[in-house]
């Protein structure tokens, strides 16, 4: 028993090591040193919006760096008692060995931040759902995959901001855009692209019959200052119409929102939510460079296909997810092959071991290229 709990032990401690390394502790130490130098400035909070998104990044230094240090702790108090306890004292020993467990998830969790390395991972996320075949049932499946990410957001102290609805006649929604801001939320999230697909008895059919839907999930991250993507005015085609929503559940009623196509490309984007028309103008516009920025991206790099949910035709072929109400309950991840069945939990937001899932295969996959 004791040999067992030393190998585990020296285990643990190589995968720590490895997450130090990754993420270089040493440097997001500096990073958060910086950060509380800016934050005693007396400007610092003439720009609310920068001022928020450093005090956010500043606690998830500090938050990952706590819980590194917490961890060491643990293994180097561990060491210093495993080096001390007799073989047959069995009841330190299974006191060590489940301390030893007990940290094995925090250290996956450590593990599963050591893969978002990309340019763009750290950044705010754009999420657009998009309801596709499958008719009123297809918008209803659409907002509950739209409830779902806000029900994620929520839990992990996102703010989510409505930047674009637009409900069905009946029910459910036709398409929405969030900006989901806080540390890495495009890291996180750049797995759920794709088409996801519902089968479940619909409510909206009178012989309770089952029914196949589907609707897309496009995330692109929100574009630094620091990267320039031009949008010619000459390329670009704008139209204001009246905002709507479900009983003002969503918007506010104006007469101010903004829709804008980019000729070239063919994307087109829209705002709502703010009162002005210029505010609304200013978003969609950011909107729009932050989906031509993935566009550039998925062009000098086709293995990236971040916007193929918008760019295919939202059907059968490719999907990335399959949820399951009936005959049984399933969610299956067909990238990864993981499989959850408490759909509710899902639904209510409990996406987490999908998204690690994800970036767990994605790391694989990169190694095999």
């Amino acid at each position: 028993m004791l040999a067992d709990i030393k190998n585990k032990l020296e285990e643990l401690k190589e995968k720590l090591l490895d997450v130090q390394q990754a993420m270089d502790i040493s440097s997001m130490k500096e990073e958060l040193k910086k950060i509380d130098m800016s934050m005693s400035s007396t400007n610092f909070w003439e720009d609310q919006g920068k001022a928020k998104e450093i005090t956010q990044r500043r606690k998830w230094l500090e938050e990952t760096i706590k819980e590194f240090e917490r961890i060491k702790s643990t293994l180097e108090t561990l060491q210093e008692l495993l080096e001390e306890v007799d073989e047959e004292d069995l009841e330190t020993l299974s006191m060590i060995a489940e301390e030893i467990q007990s940290v094995e998830k925090p250290i996956r969790d450590l593990e599963i931040k050591t893969f978002l390395s990309e340019e763009m991972d750290k950044n705010n996320a754009y999420l657009t759902v998009q309801a596709g075949a499958g008719g009123t049932e297809a918008c209803d499946w659409a907002s509950m995959l739209l409830r779902m990410y806000r029900r994620w957001a929520e839990k992990h102290g996102y703010e989510v901001e409505v930047i674009d609805i637009n409900p069905d006649d009946v029910a459910g929604i036709k398409s929405a855009t969030l900006l989901i801001k806080g540390p890495y939320a495009y890291g996180y999230l750049k797995g759920e692209s794709g088409v996801h697909r519902l089968v479940r008895i619909s409510p909206f059919d009178a012989n309770a019959r089952r029914h196949t839907s589907f609707a897309s999930v496009s995330v692109v991250p929100q574009i630094d200052e620091k990267i320039n993507i031009e949008i010619r005015e000459e390329d670009i085609q704008m139209e204001t119409f009246r905002a709507s929503g479900a009983g003002g559940q969503y918007v506010n009623k104006t007469d101010t929102a903004v829709r804008i196509r980019h000729i070239p490309t063919g994307i087109t984007v829209s705002c709502q939510q703010e009162r002005s028309q210029f505010q609304n103008r200013l978003k969609a516009l950011e909107l729009l460079k932050a989906k031509l920025y993935q566009l550039e991206l998925q062009k000098l790099e086709e293995k990236k296909k971040a916007l193929e949910g918008e760019k295919t035709d939202i059907g059968w072929g490719y999907q990335i997810r399959s949820y399951v109400f009936q005959p049984y309950q399933m969610v299956k991840d067909l990238r990864t092959g993981l499989e959850v069945g408490n759909v509710d939990a899902v639904m209510d937001g409990d996406i987490d071991s999908f998204i690690e899932e994800y970036l767990r295969w994605k790391a694989k996959e990169k190694v095999k290229v």
